[in-house]
């Protein structure tokens, strides 16, 4: 456990440095993609989607976490979970 901390402390390290940029660009994220559920509808590229989604999920809940918001973390872990299944449904596994 402890090897897999020190090699994502570089990453933390930058993250705690940069976090109103990496929190506001999570936020973005999400906004488009869900944005783009909206106006292209069933055309939408759901995999993309769900990727980017879970992409500013992972961002958002590692934001959370350095500043110690239960909630926000939580709600954000979910979207992670969520986003690992809408990328399963998507790719077609389980059909």
């Amino acid at each position: 456990m402890m090897r897999l901390v020190r090699m994502f402390y570089p990453c933390h390290a930058w993250v705690e440095a940069h976090i109103r940029m990496v929190e506001m660009t999570g936020v973005l994220m999400r906004i488009f993609s869900f944005s783009l559920v909206s106006w292209l509808g069933p055309e939408s590229p759901f995999f993309f989607v769900w990727a980017f989604n879970t992409t500013d999920a992972v961002m958002l809940s590692w934001c959370a976490w350095i500043k110690k918001d239960a909630a926000y973390t939580l709600l954000n872990v979910f979207w992670v979970g969520v986003g690992i299944v809408g990328m399963l449904r998507a790719s077609g596994f389980g059909h």
